[in-house]
C-alpha cells in the first residue's frame, strides 16, 4: 500500500468516531396532535414507551411538542397549523378525526397516524399497500368484524332480536353497512342511533331506555370511546348487554369485546416514526393493518345479567375478566 493511500485510510478511520458521536447528538422533533390531551391517551402512552424501546429519551435525543384539543374538534386545525410551524421533523396524529386536520395544513412534512377510520377514504393515502404521500400510520379499520361481533352476540344470548347501534357517522369506515348486511342474516333488528357530539350520546341513551332494546353494540371512534364509561355505565344501570370493538369496552364493563389490541397496534406507530428518522419515506411505507384479534369477555357483566354463557363461547376467548 503506498503511503498516501495509508495516511487517507488513517484520516478516514479517524473520521468514523466523530461521525458517529455526531449522529449520536443529533435530537429529533416530533409534533404530536391529539383529540383528549396526552396524560389521558392510552394509544399515546404506548407510542411512547415504544419510542424508549427504541432507544429515544425525551431531553436527549428527542424533544415532542404536544397539541391537544381537549376533545374540541374545532380546535384542530388551529393547532395543526401551530405544528407545522414548529417545522418538526415528524408529526404524529392519532384518531382518524384528527390526521385529516394535519394533512389539509402540510403535505410535505412526514405524518405518521393512528385511526380507527379508512385512510384511504379520509384521504390521506392513496392506498394501503402503497400510501403515495407523505403520510402512512397504522389503522384499525377491518369491516368484516361488524359481522362477527352480532354472530357472537347472537351466540352469547340466542334470543336477542333488537340492538342498539351506535355511531360516529363521519367515522369514515363501513362497520355501519357490514352490521346492517349481518343483521339481515342472524335475524336482527338495528336501531341506528347516529351521534356527532357529547350531548347526543345522551340523547341517544334516551332512546335506549324508551324502546324495548336488548343489546348495544357501540362502533368505537374518538367520540365513543371518549364517552366510554358513560355509556357502559348506562348499559349496567339498565341491565342492557353492551359489546364492542376492542378490550377497553369489556374490562370497563361491557359484556364482551371483539378486534384488535388497541394499544398495541398504537404502539406500532412508533415503529413508523423510526424508520422515517432514520431516512424512510411514508410513500414507502405500507399502512399497517391488525392481522390479530381479541375476544375479552367480561364474567362478572355476565353474572350481573344473568347469562349463562355457553362453553363454546368462553373457550374461545383470549381473556375473561372477573
Amino acid at each position: 500500500m503506498k503511503r498516501r493511500e495509508f495516511i487517507s485510510l488513517l484520516g478516514a478511520a479517524a473520521a468514523w468516531p466523530a461521525l458517529t458521536v455526531a449522529q449520536s447528538k443529533r435530537r429529533w422533533r416530533l409534533g404530536v396532535l391529539l383529540y383528549s390531551d396526552p396524560q389521558s391517551d392510552p394509544q399515546m402512552e404506548a407510542i411512547r414507551r415504544r419510542l424508549t424501546e427504541l432507544g429515544y429519551s425525551e431531553g436527549r435525543n428527542i424533544s415532542i411538542e404536544y397539541r391537544y384539543a381537549e376533545g374540541r374538534l374545532d380546535r384542530l386545525p388551529t393547532l395543526a397549523a401551530e405544528l407545522v410551524a414548529l417545522q418538526p421533523d415528524v408529526i404524529l396524529a392519532i384518531g382518524g378525526d384528527v390526521a385529516p386536520s394535519a394533512r389539509r395544513v402540510d403535505q410535505k412534512i412526514p405524518l405518521v397516524f393512528v385511526s380507527s377510520a379508512d385512510p384511504e377514504r379520509l384521504g390521506l393515502v392513496a392506498s394501503l399497500r402503497q400510501p403515495g404521500g407523505n403520510a402512512t400510520g397504522v389503522t384499525l379499520l377491518q369491516d368484516e368484524l361488524a359481522s362477527k361481533r352480532l354472530e357472537l352476540l347472537k351466540e352469547a344470548i340466542p334470543n336477542v332480536s333488537r340492538v342498539a347501534f351506535i355511531w360516529y357517522p363521519d367515522h369514515p369506515d363501513n362497520e355501519h353497512r357490514e352490521a346492517q348486511r349481518a343483521a339481515q342474516a342472524l335475524a336482527l333488528r338495528l336501531d341506528s342511533l347516529q351521534v356527532r357530539s357529547s350531548e347526543e350520546i345522551e340523547g341517544a341513551l334516551s332512546k335506549v331506555g324508551d324502546a324495548r332494546i336488548e343489546a348495544i353494540y357501540v362502533v368505537s371512534s374518538r367520540l365513543t370511546v371518549l364517552n366510554l364509561k358513560k355509556l357502559v355505565l348506562f348499559a349496567a344501570k339498565d341491565r342492557i348487554p353492551l359489546v364492542g370493538g376492542w378490550g377497553a369496552w369489556a374490562k370497563e364493563g361491557g359484556l364482551f369485546s371483539y378486534g384488535p389490541d388497541a394499544v398495541a397496534m398504537a404502539g406500532r406507530a412508533a415503529n413508523y416514526i423510526d424508520k422515517i428518522f432514520k431516512g424512510a419515506t411514508p410513500s414507502d411505507l405500507p399502512v399497517e393493518r391488525p392481522a390479530k384479534f381479541e375476544l375479552i369477555i367480561n364474567l362478572k357483566t355476565a353474572a350481573g345479567l344473568g347469562l349463562n354463557l355457553p362453553h363454546s363461547l368462553l373457550s374461545r376467548a383470549d381473556e375473561l375478566v372477573d
